[in-house]
């Protein structure tokens, strides 16, 4: 099921452009375009499910399997030292279609309880360096 008003159903079906840097036939996972760092990624089901709760359970092994290669890709990537690794359901959630949030973290990088300052790319270059290293690293695990 598609949702054509849902912001990461457009994205899932290319109709609008993100920087993508996995998928597979459950999930696709892309920059967010306001990070709280670099390397900041969205994992959502290609489904469109509103929370947790609604995604089925055949899904939720891949989908969690996904979330553990990017958590891992990510940090690598990154030079992180870790990540944090987090989902709203309805509260907080900007686009109600499921998201898992995979952001590289450093010690002492400012990230307090939930104050989230968003930073931005400095360009489309930049986003495409971030999305190669990511891409590198997930093809590496999948080996």
């Amino acid at each position: 099921m598609v949702d054509d008003n849902c912001l990461f159903c457009r994205i899932v079906s290319g109709e609008l452009a993100a920087a993508v840097v996995y998928e597979d036939d459950n999930s696709v996972a892309f920059l967010d375009h306001r990070p709280l760092f670099h390397g900041h990624t969205l994992l959502v089901p290609r489904e469109h499910v509103e929370t947790l709760g609604d995604l089925p359970a055949e899904q939720l092994e891949p989908y969690f399997t996904a979330a553990q290669l990017l958590a891992r890709a990510i940090e690598s990537a990154m030079e992180a030292e870790g990540t944090f690794v987090a989902m709203n359901n309805r509260v907080s959630q900007s686009v109600p279609h499921l998201h898992v949030h995979v952001v590289p973290r450093r010690k002492k990088d400012g990230l307090k309880g939930f104050f989230w300052p968003r930073t931005k790319y400095k360009d489309e270059e930049e986003i495409e360096s971030v999305q190669r290293k990511i891409i590198s690293k997930i093809k590496r695990a999948k080996i």
